[in-house]
């Protein structure tokens, strides 16, 4: 199996039970076992592959609030202040450093769109500067590229995607959480109506509480409970690529390419809003509801039908609890880089800083973002059965939620005050009637 970080260790058994069964050990699974374990209940995780090592450890690393859908800016503020006390709080470095983070304009269409955001945002608490052409130039010294504008918060920043996950496993195995890879959960059991055992591939764990933070498998596993969860799947491309000249020092984001600084020394870059929409049988089935979103992002998207459409996440799929699973034969998701996109992220970036003609791409990767029709996630219990949690779909911005995620799914689960209000992410919505729309932000 591949996987862009380290080992992280497995318990040696499967608990009889458990008080509540996170299934995945993604970010957002990793932070909602770790805060359930502060509030003192016993948890396991189990994953079908390894920690950490499909999306959470292949995304651009943001932790940012700028030009984030307001729907989700509650739930970011609370995440970000999460992200920086994480390391002095668990003894585990995340990699999470406050650098600031900038959004440039090249027309002003976009510095019109960035001005909106900017007052809504300070409605809702978080202060951004609208920057001059001038600024924005000598914010981006080195670039010899011009912009209209940009928009730039002081108080984001970034952590390692490659140190992340693991920090927050070992920081929620500190408090007393099992793991179990190569682990996949086949399906529930339920009495009288209620959630009452998890079924994996190595056994059963008896419990009260499941939470199914799978990523873009979500959608797979609650269709084997008869539940439909609207969800697509885009593969995005990203590299690690490596210069002499130091080009900037926070992350930025332009009309064509998104850097970020790495703490090796190297740089993430990709290109903004590109990816691959592989057709499959589960998006094709939710299509009307994607619509909206489609419409607004087709331009960067290749519409495809491959193997994905009879293998993978988006396929359809029938099995037993007592035989293998499809979440047995695919056990990282790892789609290989689209090389085009690879070519034009770096002309792009050559184009902007013709002083990096020399960079080097040391490696690059694919990744698969689970998508939901507004583009926010789902955080919610479900109603149809008592005892099931969803904590999934989220579009691209898992990351930097996902400490805030964490705890915001551990406190529905435990009945306790939440930390942000949720009825945005509730699942009900996509079948009540509210009129989803296409996303906001980036």
């Amino acid at each position: 199996m591949t996987s862009l970080i380290g080992s992280f260790p497995s318990d040696p058994t499967l608990p009889q039970s458990s008080d509540v069964v996170v299934i995945g050990a993604g970010i957002v699974g990793l932070s909602t076992a770790l805060e359930l374990a502060r509030k003192g209940l016993k948890v396991a995780v189990v994953e079908k592959g390894l920690v950490g090592a499909e999306q959470s450890s292949r995304n651009w690393g943001w932790v940012r609030q700028l030009n984030r859908d307001f729907r989700e800016l509650p739930l970011m503020r609370a995440s970000k202040d999460l992200w920086e006390g994480f390391a002095a709080t668990t003894g585990h470095d995340t990699g999470f450093r406050r650098t600031g983070l900038l959004f440039a304009a090249s027309d002003e269409k976009s510095l019109s769109e960035y001005q909106h955001w900017v007052d809504g945002a300070k409605d809702r608490g978080v202060h951004a500067d609208l920057l001059t052409p001038a600024q924005t130039k000598a914010a981006l010294s080195s670039a010899k590229q011009s912009w209209r504008g940009a928009i730039y918060c002081k108080e984001d920043g970034m952590a390692e995607p490659s140190m992340a996950p693991l920090a927050i496993a070992k920081a929620a195995r500190d408090l007393g959480v099992s793991f179990h890879q190569e682990c996949a959960a086949r399906g529930m059991e339920k009495s009288a109506g209620r959630v009452s055992a998890v079924v994996t591939e190595r056994g059963v764990i008896k419990t009260g509480a499941v939470v199914v933070a799978g990523g873009a498998w979500s959608s797979m596993f609650c269709a084997s409970l008869g539940l439909r969860l609207p969800q697509a799947s885009v593969n995005a491309t990203a590299m690690r690529v490596t210069s002499e000249t130091r080009m900037v020092d926070c992350p930025i984001a332009t009309s064509t390419f998104c850097l970020r600084p790495r703490s090796d020394g190297g740089y993430t870059l990709a290109l903004s809003g590109r990816g691959t929409l592989d057709l499959a049988p589960r998006g094709l089935l939710y299509a009307r509801q994607f619509l909206p979103t489609y419409l607004r992002r087709r331009k960067g998207l290749k519409v495809r039908i491959g193997s994905a459409f009879f293998r993978g996440p988006g396929a359809f799929g029938r099995w037993s609890l007592d035989r293998a699973s499809p979440f047995e034969s695919m056990r990282i998701l790892d789609p290989g880089p689209d090389t085009t996109l690879i070519s034009a992220a770096l002309a792009s970036l050559i184009d902007a800083y013709p002083a990096v003609k020399g960079v080097r791409i040391a490696n690059a990767w694919g990744g698969v973002i689970d998508s939901t029709p507004d583009a926010i996630p789902v955080i919610s219990s479900v109603s149809q059965i008592p005892g099931l949690f969803l904590s999934t779909g989220y579009s691209g911005h898992g990351f930097g939620l996902g400490l805030g995620a964490g705890r915001l799914t551990a406190d529905l689960i435990a009945n306790d005050t939440p930390i942000v209000d949720p009825y945005a992410f509730r699942y009900s919505r996509f079948f009540d009637g509210t009129a989803l729309g296409g996303p906001s932000g980036m």
